[in-house]
């Protein structure tokens, strides 16, 4: 009683009787939602406008003009937010979960450069995407990887977007928002590891072209596998081959597809048998691949911080000399059963096992098609551009002696 008392006098009770006047309450302003609608428009005018660059004008510079134009609207002034990269997360949260709702705005962002990329290539990623951009002004002196390295390589974007959809579906967390290396450095604000990460990743991309775009990106994947259908993708001619051999060594990013000699073709039984061979092997890697991921589930939980929270309950019942953190403080003072929460915990557990199988399948999957393709024979007489990894940066077009 008498530390109330105490408190009472410390801290009196605030009094608004001697000239103050209360502040006229008003409703938020819609500036911050004009401001997401005015972002749509300016991304659906830069994919215009590079598009425009890239399959008309076949312009190298100005592809560079919208390459700064969005690291200064879409990185600095609008501060990596809204991103088409994370929007993902979004759209699994609201799958999953019906009453998340999603704004009109980040459902714009995510389908845009889609479908732009079905009809034309990966023009988002030439100028357009914020975290490409800042790395392709870096790119001062990018060096040729071998290709088993790019493929090897290439296959990370796939394990983050199945973990980015994981932890999206269960409410866990926005890893790719979380992990994102040049948010810190569009905001001026992040950890010391995030700063380190984005400038190690830029001081990758004066000899490594574009190593997020490349070997980190998720939504790069779903680009790549929508692009590959393109109709009006980029040439690096705009007529016939000549065959010059010019453009070879002109993509940084290895995205260029060479000749292929009819002598080096193979004949039609070895073809039959490799793919027999493979159409066993990829079924048995998805079942593999899901078999591993679910006994991974629970490390995979981990990372959820109800699941967290249950083990160091858990962990305090059992030793009563271990002191107990904030959250197990904090939720022992909440005074909501433990049965209930223990029930909850279950539950999301179960999902992250599921999930565990459908990750490790998807990723078997990835991979039995990955060796596939890798083991195809494809026959070329000219040099054209891997529609799948081609980022529409225009390079390759001022190599090319062939003008009209």
């Amino acid at each position: 009683m008498a530390l109330n008392i105490y408190a009472i006098q410390r801290f009196p009770k605030p009094e608004f009787e001697n000239g103050y006047s209360q502040p006229v309450t008003q409703a938020p302003t819609p500036r911050a939602i004009v401001l997401q609608y005015l972002d749509v428009l300016v991304l659906f005018a830069c994919l215009s406008i590079i598009t425009w660059l890239v399959l008309k004008k076949r312009s190298r510079k100005g592809v560079l003009i919208m390459t700064l134009f969005s690291i200064a609207y879409f990185g600095f002034y609008r501060k990596g937010c809204i991103c088409s990269v994370g929007s993902l997360q979004n759209i699994t949260m609201g799958l999953f979960h019906p009453e998340y709702q999603i704004p009109l705005t980040v459902i714009a962002f995510f389908i845009l450069p889609l479908l732009f990329t079905i009809f034309f290539g990966r023009t988002f990623c030439a100028g357009v995407c914020p975290l490409g951009a800042i790395q392709d002004i870096v790119g001062i002196r990018p060096m040729p990887l071998k290709s088993w390295v790019q493929t090897l390589l290439g296959l990370i974007p796939f394990i983050y977007l199945g973990l980015a959809v994981l932890y999206a579906a269960t409410g866990t967390d926005f890893i790719i928002c979380r992990y994102d290396p040049f948010i810190g450095i569009y905001r001026f604000n992040s950890s010391f590891m995030m700063f380190a990460i984005g400038g190690i990743l830029l001081l990758a991309g004066v000899f490594i072209a574009r190593p997020y775009c490349r070997f980190l990106c998720p939504y790069g994947v779903l680009l790549n596998l929508v692009s590959r259908i393109s109709k009006n993708h980029i040439t690096i001619t705009p007529a016939k081959c000549i065959d010059c051999r010019l453009c070879e060594n002109s993509c940084p990013y290895g995205a260029i597809n060479k000749p292929t000699p009819v002598k080096d073709r193979e004949n039609r039984d070895t073809i039959i048998k490799r793919v027999i061979l493979f159409a066993v092997i990829t079924p048995a890697l998805i079942v593999l691949g899901g078999w591993v991921g679910s006994r991974f589930h629970e490390n995979l939980a981990l990372v959820n911080p109800k699941v967290r929270l249950a083990n160091e309950l858990l962990l305090s019942g059992k030793n009563a000399e271990v002191n107990p953190s904030v959250e197990v403080s904090t939720f022992k003072g909440s005074g909501k059963p433990l049965e209930k929460f223990y029930a909850e915990v279950a539950s999301l557990t179960h999902q992250f096992y599921v999930g565990g199988w459908i990750l490790g399948g998807f990723l078997g999957l990835v991979f039995g098609l990955t060796l596939a393709r890798q083991s195809v024979f494809r026959y070329r007489s000219e040099y054209t551009p891997n529609k799948g990894t081609c980022l529409s940066c225009t390079r390759c077009v001022d190599y090319c002696p062939v003008k009209s």
